[in-house]
């Protein structure tokens, strides 16, 4: 979501706040010492810069409350951190003892460190410190699964259940995810808005402020950080149960693979994981899978390390083409037998596909069932079924559906011709192999009734010139109305992805509104492509390249020619993203001791 910004005049009066707002910045960076770690080239500090000391002062005694820290016994993180973060007796260091994170989390504040800080870590280094507080100071499964979305990079619109107030105090700059993939004490929460304040001092007026004209009681970081206290404490009985129970994850050996791409559609096979010798919870794989639909095969190689005793991230390309590598993000389920999340590219994270890994044993394991849905009275329709361990077991589809013959029969595919009766009642059949279940595998229908694009609300962010194109993709699927005949009621049933042509139309909010001409285009893959960002001098004004228009899918059964079916999804296409909280690309530089923290007088910052 974009920030809001409120007006704001410097008037004389106003300066010795606005030299208290800086020094007030000043001493919350200095308190800062919340890094994520970076597998980076190790970077420059800041020279002396505003105010601010080159090398920031060893972080406060810790509060009462922080006296429930955990112990830090990586001697990589105590050399590297101690100069900043004083440890105690108990072996706790000051800030890191009090705070839990992600991966990606404890990746953001080491590079802080690096870029802001002056920290020099080697590679190496960075990414050990990672690893091990991501898995001594992470968060446990139960804590990351309402959030996952966003280490998935999904563009989810997800609807906290909490106080509007003060998820409006977070998401002007970041989603709220990044506040639900952390544990805290109150202290900590207390240091992290200081930490706001100190980076963003006009933070309050942007973004923190409550500007209603009735406002009363607590002022809304008050409110937030008393909330996150509550709601998101550093002890938690899900993470004592699960830091006392993690292991290094055994998941060497086959995987039935399935998958979802909205461009090409579901995929199927399978995917071979083998651990890397020497290095617990490290592992290479190899990734085959089949877009049925078209027929496209991929093979992807790529190496993984697993975090915290569950989370999977890995990095695959298919070939030589670095420009094709996928950056895995996964959830790897209690007892080691099913994973899921979502591969994506990472230059645009909005790009990736969905997918599930199931682990392959002797009994047979279902992925999927292509064509999903089949209409009464069909003859002779083939149906693939993917998996592992499928060569030679018997195949039942349930009562309406027989099968005819097996055509193909190996251990990852079976391919069989089936009859449908034309009387056969509507919907879902589950799929009965020899010791293997896939619930509602096949969709009996009479017809497609109507289609439906998703997502029905997309957005696009214009770019190419100053910022990076954000694209939206979109796909149409089908539906039966179902035993009761009435659309969009519960027992509809879903047919699958359905072929249709795509277009744009106008979404009209002005007279002669013409945004159609300028946002951008949609091909025949249903990928939309947003036009350049800035000022464009062939439109009126010179306006951006922004609007919002109509995105339309037209679809002409097979059973019936004569009939056509529509269906419609709105696109916002709008301004780049010009606030990215990715990690600051840190200089490049020789490494040195962290020890040595004295500025680079040749740095021009």
């Amino acid at each position: 979501m974009s920030p809001r910004f409120r007006s704001f005049r410097a008037r004389p009066r106003a300066l010795p706040v606005l030299a208290a707002l800086a020094a007030l910045g000043a001493a919350a960076l200095a308190l800062e010492a919340d890094v994520p770690a970076a597998a980076s080239e190790g970077g420059a500090g800041l020279a002396v810069q505003a105010g601010i000391p080159a090398t920031p002062p060893p972080s406060p005694t810790p509060a009462a409350d922080t006296l429930v820290g955990y112990p830090v016994e990586s001697d990589v993180v105590v050399r590297n951190c101690a100069r900043c973060h004083t440890v105690d007796s108990a072996g706790r260091m000051s800030r890191i003892s009090y705070l839990r994170k992600t991966p990606e989390g404890w990746e953001r504040s080491v590079r802080r460190m690096v870029s802001l800080n002056g920290v020099r870590l080697d590679p190496a280094a960075a990414r050990e410190i990672v690893r091990y507080l991501a898995d001594r100071h992470g968060i446990a499964p139960e804590e990351l699964r309402p959030a996952r979305w966003e280490v998935e990079r999904r563009s989810d619109d997800f609807d906290y259940d909490g106080p509007d107030d003060v998820e409006e105090t977070c998401i002007p700059c970041h989603s709220i995810g990044r506040v639900l993939t952390e544990r805290r004490t109150g202290d900590e929460w207390r240091l992290l808005m200081a930490t706001h304040r100190g980076y963003y001092p006009l933070v309050d007026f942007q973004a923190f402020y409550d500007r209603s004209p009735d406002r009363e009681g607590p002022h809304p970081v008050e409110k937030a950080v008393a909330h996150f206290t509550e709601v998101f404490p550093l002890e938690t009985a899900a993470w004592s149960a699960w830091s006392a129970n993690v292991r290094p994850p055994r998941l060497e050996g086959a995987w039935a693979l399935r998958g979802h791409d909205r461009a090409r559609g579901p995929f199927y096979d399978s995917l071979d994981v083998r651990p890397v010798p020497g290095a617990e919870g490290e592992f290479t794989t190899e990734a085959r899978y089949v877009f049925p639909e078209d027929g496209g095969s991929v093979t992807r190689d790529g190496r993984a390390v697993v975090y915290t005793g569950y989370q999977w991230r890995g990095r695959s390309t298919a070939g030589s083409d670095p420009g094709n590598e996928l950056r895995e993000v996964m959830m790897i389920e209690r007892g080691w037998s099913e994973m899921s999340g979502r591969w994506f590219t990472g230059a645009n994270d909005e790009l990736g596909v969905d997918v599930t890994l199931l682990r392959a044993g002797a009994a047979p394991v279902v992925s999927g069932v292509h064509p999903p849905a089949l209409e009464a009275g069909s003859r002779d329709a083939e149906v693939r079924i993917f998996g592992h361990g499928l060569s030679g077991v018997d195949v039942d589809f349930g009562p309406g559906v027989r099968v005819s013959r097996i055509e193909e029969s190996t251990p990852g595919l079976l391919v069989v011709r089936v009859d449908v009766a034309a009387d056969a009642a509507k919907g879902a059949r589950d799929l009965v192999l020899q010791g293997a279940l896939r619930e509602s595998a096949l969709v009996v229908h009479d017809g497609v009734d109507r289609i439906e694009i998703l997502p029905r609300a997309g957005m696009a962010r214009v770019g190419g010139e100053a910022f990076p194109k954000q694209y939206e993709r979109f796909e149409a699927v089908g539906f039966d109305d179902g035993p009761d005949g009435e659309p969009e009621t519960d027992d509809d049933l879903p047919l699958g992805r359905v072929p249709v042509e795509w277009s744009l139309d106008e979404y009209p909010v002005t007279y002669d509104d013409d945004d159609i001409l300028f946002v951008g285009e949609i091909d025949q893959t249903g990928l939309f492509t947003p036009a350049v960002d800035g000022p464009n001098p062939e439109r009126s004004g010179e306006r951006n390249n922004i609007g919002d228009v109509w995105v339309l899918a037209t679809h002409t059964p097979e059973s019936a020619p004569d009939r056509t079916l529509s269906a419609r999804a709105h696109l916002l296409v709008t301004v780049p993203l010009y606030m990215r909280w990715d990690p600051w690309p840190p200089p490049a530089q020789t490494p040195r001791s962290a020890t040595n923290r004295s500025p680079n007088p040749g740095d021009p910052r």
